[in-house]
């Protein structure tokens, strides 16, 4: 089994997919985690990295297709969380799901994230010195991703009608989203 999550910024597909892991007993593949790492090893924050990515699409595709055949590789043996704005895309026999939420709402959780020294360099986000520098910041991250999907794969991974279970987590917490996740994967098998 495969697990494909996709979604908006601060929806909690990191939590979600954390969650998943633990309960199916599953490995977790974090596309998020790699680019942020391909970053840093460019002295770069994700902000600046993806800037770059406009015009270098080995950050993108070279990324996402390894990712994908890792995940295929992982799931001969073992169940697959692959979080990753496409893998829906490079997955298609996966279940696919959406984690979405309001702007408003993914915002502060970023924001809120990033008061924590630790978390603030795991992000890679680059500085912020306001919640609505960093909103602006959120939108005009949706929109390079979404123009670089559309560029290098033809999609709009913000399509929610390409995906098997959309959840909304502005009002409920990343456990109760992973359990509505939960029931809808037993019963899609």
């Amino acid at each position: 089994m495969i697990i494909t999550i996709s979604g908006t910024p601060g929806s909690g597909k990191s939590t979600v997919a954390k969650i998943l892991m633990k309960k199916l007993d599953a490995e977790r593949i974090y596309v998020g985690g790699i680019r942020r790492e391909m970053a840093r090893d460019k002295g770069m924050s994700l902000q600046e990295f993806n800037k770059y990515a406009k015009t270098h699409k080995e950050t993108d595709v070279d990324v996402d297709t390894k990712a994908s055949e890792e995940a295929k590789e992982l799931a001969k043996t073992k169940k697959v969380i692959a979080e990753g704005y496409t893998m829906f895309h490079f997955l298609p026999d996966s279940i696919k799901i959406f984690i979405k939420c309001e702007l408003e709402v993914g915002a502060r959780r970023i924001w809120k994230d990033l008061q924590q020294h630790d978390t603030k360099t795991a992000r890679n986000e680059g500085k912020f010195t306001s919640f609505e520098q960093m909103k602006a910041r959120v939108v005009e991250r949706l929109e390079e991703d979404a123009g670089r999907y559309m560029k290098y794969y033809g999609i709009d991974h913000r399509d929610e009608s390409q995906y098997d279970f959309v959840v909304d987590t502005s009002n409920i917490s990343a456990e109760e989203a992973a359990m509505k996740v939960l029931e809808f994967a037993k019963k899609y098998k």
